[in-house]
């Protein structure tokens, strides 16, 4: 049963829609690389089309009627938008899941020291990585520093054309001999990808009156002397770290004791690009979930007065097993539903189990694309191909399906009218070869509730590398399929 290429299909409004939507969505990846800023872009977007918090209703008490648009966050790093429908809840909800955090490298708290002339920042990479990918690649530092006096600076650095980049250094060739004998696994173990962040030592002759320059923050120094600021104090032992510490005062304000509060993540730096001579493909950071989580977002956004209560749900902590608070394993989503449907006039505890369970799910997460580079570890005609359309895995899981949600036969059937009345092009796959390995999404938590929930999304070339491959074809496919399901599943 292969499946045709969407692109064959296509008459010149879809090629300009299909164009419009894809340079959307290389800006939304270029300049949201991390969960929190992909968050506040996506309430951003959200209130431009009419949704207003939901704790703004809660507290004023007011009652959410068929076509309101609430919001609900959760520490910055999740988001839930909902639009009221013109059934109760009690009918169920056409619910959208995608996940915004993606493989990364992060700091350490205590991540900053100096060696042999060189400032160094320890890192923990966070998902699943091949370790070798990330060496001697431009890297950007984006996140947040929360300081003890509540405030919290937000940092940037790498993605400007006019910043600096940081790195992680690798073994040259010449004596790589040992190295190359080495398991992939182990050719640059996870202890070894520190970011080389300075290597200019600081001199009080370069600087003035260093004391009179730094901010005040920065000069209450957590060494010895209270009349220098931090890196003064450091400037005669480890001077590359102190003027690296002296560069962060000045255009933060933060002191290194700041960094056992802060969260920063070092991500490859620079925008997603277009990719191939037909410009047919996007090459990008972060596609491993925010290829879904765009569209996802996209169809919520322009569906208006759905039947059913129309949700969309981005988590959180995929990528490490979707713990957490931000986490689709967090009470957040239940939550969230119960609170909204006390203002519908439906609350309680029984009402919210029913709607729960009568509601219809699909988890909007990236399958493996066919690389005929690495065909053997495809199974051809149960693989996903880019160009083709949105991707459905019945299931997931690894081996014997082990860790997956299987979607029932008639949640399919249902899920294939959907797509067919609305003339979507989609596929169905596997991720890999039975005994090849596998993977997981959020699929099996919500599933829980009794709901019908499905995986589907865009195949990926390269997935959790530090640069993922996608077709604008089935960019475009995965937004009019997840239209297609807020109105008609």
């Amino acid at each position: 049963m292969e499946r045709d290429v969407a692109w064959n299909k296509y008459d010149e409004a879809d090629d300009e829609a299909l164009e419009e939507l894809a340079a959307e969505y290389i800006g939304f990846i270029s300049q949201n690389k991390t969960e929190r800023e992909c968050a506040a872009s996506a309430i951003r977007l959200a209130e431009a089309h009419g949704y207003r918090p939901l704790e703004e209703a809660m507290r004023e008490g007011r009652a959410l009627v068929a076509g309101d648009k609430v919001w609900a966050a959760a520490h910055g790093k999740a988001l839930i938008l909902v639009q009221v429908g013109s059934q109760p809840f009690a009918a169920g909800m056409n619910i959208l899941g995608a996940h915004i955090d993606s493989p990364r490298l992060d700091l350490k708290q205590n991540p900053l020291y100096e060696s042999n002339g060189f400032a160094l920042m320890d890192t923990h990479y966070y998902g699943g990585i091949k370790n070798y990918q990330w060496v001697t690649l431009p890297l950007a530092l984006h996140g947040v520093v929360a300081k003890t006096d509540g405030t919290v600076v937000d940092v940037n650095v790498g993605d400007d054309p006019g910043d600096p980049v940081f790195c992680v250094s690798d073994l040259l060739i010449h004596l790589a001999n040992q190295q190359m004998d080495k398991k992939a696994g182990k050719v640059v173990e996870g202890e070894d990808l520190d970011l080389l962040v300075g290597n200019r030592p600081w001199v009080a002759k370069d600087e003035g009156d260093d004391a009179a320059d730094a901010p005040a923050e920065a000069a209450e120094s957590k060494g010895p002397s209270a009349d220098k600021p931090a890196w003064e104090e450091l400037a005669e032992k480890e001077p590359v770290k102190a003027f690296a510490l002296k560069l962060l005062a000045d255009k933060y304000g933060i002191v290194e004791e700041d960094f056992l509060s802060a969260e920063l993540e070092a991500v490859p730096a620079g925008p997603a690009r277009e990719a191939g001579f037909d410009r047919s493909m996007v090459i990008g950071y972060g596609q491993d979930d925010r290829v879904c989580a765009y569209t996802s977002l996209m169809a919520q956004l322009e569906v208006e007065r759905p039947s059913k209560a129309a949700v969309c749900v981005l988590v959180d902590k995929e990528e490490i097993g979707s713990v957490g608070a931000t986490g689709m394993a967090s009470q957040f989503f239940e939550n969230t539903v119960a609170e909204i449907m006390e203002l519908a006039g439906e609350g309680g505890s029984l009402p919210l189990r029913r709607a729960l369970a009568a509601s219809s799910m699909l988890s909007s997460d990236v399958s493996a694309g066919f690389d005929p580079a690495y065909a053997s570890v495809f199974e051809a005609k149960n693989s996903a191909y880019l160009g083709r359309g949105l991707v459905f895995n019945k299931y997931t899981g690894s081996r014997g399906k082990s860790g997956s949600n299987d979607a029932s036969a008639e949640y399919v059937a249902r899920i294939r009218r959907v797509m067919d009345e609305a003339g979507v092009s989609y596929q169905t796959a596997e991720l890999g070869r039975v005994d090849a390995g596998g993977g997981g999404t959020i699929a099996y938590l919500p599933a829980k509730y009794g709901m019908d929930v499905i995986d589907s999304g865009v195949a990926v070339l390269s997935m959790h590398s530090p640069w993922e491959v996608t077709s604008k074809a089935d960019i475009y496919e995965a937004f009019k399929g997840y239209q297609a399901f807020l109105k008609n599943a």
